[in-house]
């Protein structure tokens, strides 16, 4: 299911109708790329980390290998994971169930502020890449800035020209579909395709700030 979702997309990319996502890959290189996206939220950073903890709720189900988005599941520490049962029945659990699937690892993770986790999504996962997920979280007033930075690096056969957009556009779905849980998106301000500031990077939007080891 994952394979032929994501393979659909890498169709509209190679007929050139993922022109406006294209803009979001924001860098790319022989072995690799990042896709970027941004947008506003009408709603407090703890309200929208609780909703992006549970990507069952909004994380496409075309996009998993069962089939089924309820079948997600995210432990936000770190060393959790953000898995999927592959269940026969509803009632089947991590016992009990066919089999499971890690999409990522959280490797950091900063309750309303930061997620970030470690993984090849869909189809990337047959290669011998790395992935790291930055679901970022910025309030605002009334309001929280939400950007997600997919970096992409390593050997894979797909041509990295066709699979970035492809990947771009999936992510980029995942940020859509989240923000359609609290409503129409707000704009988002003209810094939007800035550079995320690492927590170690001691910017201005650094969690750092907070305490957090930089």
């Amino acid at each position: 299911m994952v394979r032929l979702a994501f393979q659909a997309i890498l169709g509209l990319a190679t007929l050139g109708s993922m022109t406006a996502a294209q803009a979001e890959v924001t860098n790319t290189a022989a072995n690799g790329f990042t896709v970027q996206h941004e947008t506003v939220i009408a709603a407090e950073a703890e309200a929208v980390w609780k909703a992006m903890i549970a990507p069952s709720r909004y994380w496409n189900g075309e996009h998993s290998w069962s089939g089924n988005a309820e079948n997600f599941y995210l432990v936000p520490q770190a060393g959790g994971c953000f898995c999927e049962l592959i269940r026969t029945a509803s009632d089947d659990n991590i016992k009990s169930s066919d089999g499971s699937v890690q999409h990522m690892r959280v490797i950091y993770a900063h309750n309303n502020k930061m997620l970030r986790m470690s993984g090849a999504l869909g189809p990337l996962q047959s290669e011998a890449v790395t992935g790291t997920l930055t679901m970022q979280l910025q309030p605002q007033a009334q309001s929280t800035k939400v950007r997600f930075v997919y970096k992409v690096g390593g050997y894979m056969e797909f041509p990295v020209d066709q699979i970035a957009p492809a990947v771009d556009g999936v992510i980029g779905e995942q940020l859509a579909r989240l923000s359609a849980l609290f409503g129409a998106p707000e704009a988002a301000d003209d810094g939007a395709r800035d550079e995320p500031a690492d927590p170690e990077d001691g910017g201005e939007n650094s969690v750092a700030e907070d305490g957090d080891p930089g």
